[in-house]
Parts: structure tokens; C-alpha cells; sequence
């Protein structure tokens, strides 16, 4: 059954929380994108490696607001994306990683390999280059999926992502609870973070994006 509900498209937020309201300036790396009626979609369900970047500075306490629709594509049991958010550099081609940045990733995968949970999960990622990442966490999400049915894919589901670049402090909040959030601590070894770009990354999955919560 399809259970892929998530992802995204940023609306970023820097300093004291000061939201942009343009669609901010975008370069395709790889994948199908095109911006149609206020909403970004990705259209290859066959794209693994699908990404956008997005030129946005970052520094401190930075918010990610955006809705997120599932279009097609996780019939086979497979689907995911993911955001960097810091990256100090990109390039406009297929990469696995994306410079130093971390990685943050929705992952719908019925057989997964080594020690990634089947089903929905959520994993962090520190990229230290375009061709290489490590793992930090993998968290199983599937008890938080047990009311969600394929009808519901059909509307945009919202999401707010805090990550504080000066603390290491993520916040994911839950889109049915304003209130409620999954925690996480960024081990930051004494370095802030600071970066110029965020990268949208889709694998095996068409969707679409818009800024906002609506």
C-alpha cells in the first residue's frame, strides 16, 4: 500500500525567523522539474538521484516551512527525499552528496538494505562531500503511519523543520500537533554552521512542493 505522504520544497527563514514569501532563486542538478501553478514538481519516478538547489544563506536559528504533495511513482515499495540544509558548495549534476551540509531524509522502502528499518523511517546524514555521506541516525516512523490510507496522498501535507546551526538543534514538528516535535541533537564539535545552499533531493518518486503550510 502506498505510504509515501511527504516532501518538499523550502521556505527558508534566517536570524530572528524572518520568512521569505518569493520563490527563491533554483538551479536543477538532476531529475524532471518544472514550476507549474505556484507548486514545483518532480516528475521522473525513476530519477534516484533528483535534485534542485536553492540559493538561500544560513546562519543560526533557520526555519523550513513548505507543503508537500505525493504525485506517483511508490507502487514498487520504494520512495524517498530529502533536504540539505548548511551546504557550503553544490554542483548542477547527479551527486550523492552535497558538499558539507547535513542531510535530512524521509525514506519509504518495503526491502531495505543494511541497517535501515523497513517500511517509513527517517535518517540524518552528514555530507562532507558530493560523493560522500555518512550515516548519523535512523529513527522507524511506521508506528506514526498506522491512520494514514492512499486517499490522504492526494492532499499536500505540511511541514516545519527548525535546525539551529549554532546549537545543533533540529526540531521536526508534527504536521496533526503544532505543538508536538521529534527531537534531535546535531553533535557540532565546537563549529557552527554557516552555508549558502539548500539542496531538494527526490529518489524514486514523483511529487510536488509549495512554500507555506496551505
Amino acid at each position: 500500500m502506498k505510504r509515501l505522504v511527504l516532501l518538499l520544497l523550502v521556505l527558508a527563514v534566517s536570524g530572528v525567523l524572518y520568512a521569505q514569501v518569493v520563490v527563491p532563486n533554483y538551479s536543477v542538478a538532476s531529475g524532471s522539474w518544472n514550476l507549474s501553478g505556484g507548486r514545483l514538481y518532480q516528475n521522473d519516478e525513476k530519477a534516484g538521484l533528483a535534485k534542485v538547489n536553492i540559493r538561500v544563506p544560513q546562519e543560526g536559528a533557520m526555519l523550513y516551512e513548505f507543503n508537500a504533495r505525493y504525485e506517483d511513482g511508490a507502487e514498487d515499495g520504494h520512495g524517498g527525499f530529502g533536504i540539505h540544509v548548511f551546504g557550503d558548495q553544490v554542483i548542477n549534476a547527479p551527486s550523492w552528496g552535497s558538499g558539507n551540509s547535513y542531510l535530512l531524509w524521509l525514506n519509504y522502502d518495503e526491502n531495505p538494505g543494511n541497517s535501515i528499518p523497513s517500511g517509513l523511517s527517517a535518517q540524518v546524514y552528514r555530507s562532507y562531500s558530493h560523493s560522500y555521506m555518512e550515516l548519523v541516525d535512523s529513527v522507524d516512523l511506521n508506528e506514526y503511519v498506522t491512520d494514514v490510507y492512499e486517499e490522504d496522498l492526494d492532499y499536500p501535507v505540511p511541514f516545519k523543520i527548525l535546525v539551529d546551526g549554532s546549537t545543533g538543534e533540529v526540531r521536526v514538528y508534527d504536521p496533526r500537533d503544532p505543538y508536538a516535535y521529534f527531537y534531535y541533537d546535531i553533535d557540532l564539535k565546537g563549529t557552527a554552521l554557516k552555508g549558502e545552499w539548500v539542496a531538494l533531493r527526490t529518489n524514486g518518486v514523483k511529487l510536488s512542493f509549495a512554500m507555506g503550510l496551505d
